[in-house]
């Protein structure tokens, strides 16, 4: 059965269907119209759905000045209950709708919400830049004397007494050595051979290498107000 032949025209050497995502632009074109054609209206329902999704991991303390309508609330909740795939997948269509209708209802809500997601986004940085320092600060204390005098000129507040009496005990917990159990049944030279073999055991971490990171984690947060842990 001979194959039915598209109705359309070139441009340019190209074939171009009537009808089709190309042929809409061309013709706007021609037109001079201003108004959104197929690709550009699927680009925009792309895009709201997108920002729906994002909405989703928004913070509590960030979602409710945006005054959203109760409808996509409730979306959102249930968004974050399904594990479907399927399912979840039919509630982010849902979800884009919704999206759509508040875009024609109130537009300046989307760059509200924009803004709450970046807001979020440098607050997350910031936590994980807060908690980089804080482990390189630890470490370097643990390691280097002379960081102890760095940190004490920059942080004057510091109880130096007992982040001293910390240090010592972090590295006398790093400097003990861990007890190896006798194997009656090895030979000598089954010995030699696992004691070449085997990498040497890494530091210990003891109480003190923790409270030092929390020490000096509350320092670098007073003034953010960071109070997350880790």
């Amino acid at each position: 059965m001979p194959r039915k032949i598209k109705k359309g025209y070139y441009v340019q050497g190209k074939f171009v269907a009537e009808g089709s995502e190309l042929d809409l632009e061309y013709k706007a074109e021609l037109k001079g119209t201003t108004a959104a054609t197929r690709t550009d209206l699927k680009r925009e329902s792309t895009e709201l759905q997108t920002l729906g999704e994002a909405l989703i991991g928004l913070r509590k303390g960030l979602m409710m000045p945006l005054n959203l309508p109760e409808q996509l609330i409730g979306a959102l909740a249930e968004a974050k209950r399904i594990t479907n795939f399927e399912g979840k997948r039919r509630q982010m269509q849902y979800i884009g709708k919704l999206m759509r209708k508040l875009q024609l209802a109130q537009p300046e809500s989307l760059d509200a919400i924009r803004a709450a997601l970046v807001e979020q986004h440098s607050g997350s940085a910031a936590s994980a830049l807060s908690l980089h320092q804080a482990e390189q600060w630890r470490n370097d204390l643990i390691a280097k004397d002379e960081r102890f005098g760095d940190w004490v000129t920059a942080y004057p507040n510091t109880d130096t007494q007992q982040l001293r009496a910390l240090i010592r005990q972090a590295r006398k917990d790093a400097e003990a050595k861990p007890v190896i159990a006798d194997v009656p049944s090895a030979t000598p030279e089954a010995s030699a051979a696992v004691a070449t073999t085997t990498p040497p055991p890494a530091p210990r971490h003891g109480r003190a290498y923790k409270e030092i990171f929390q020490l000096v984690r509350e320092q670098l947060t007073q003034e953010t107000g960071d109070d997350e842990t880790a």
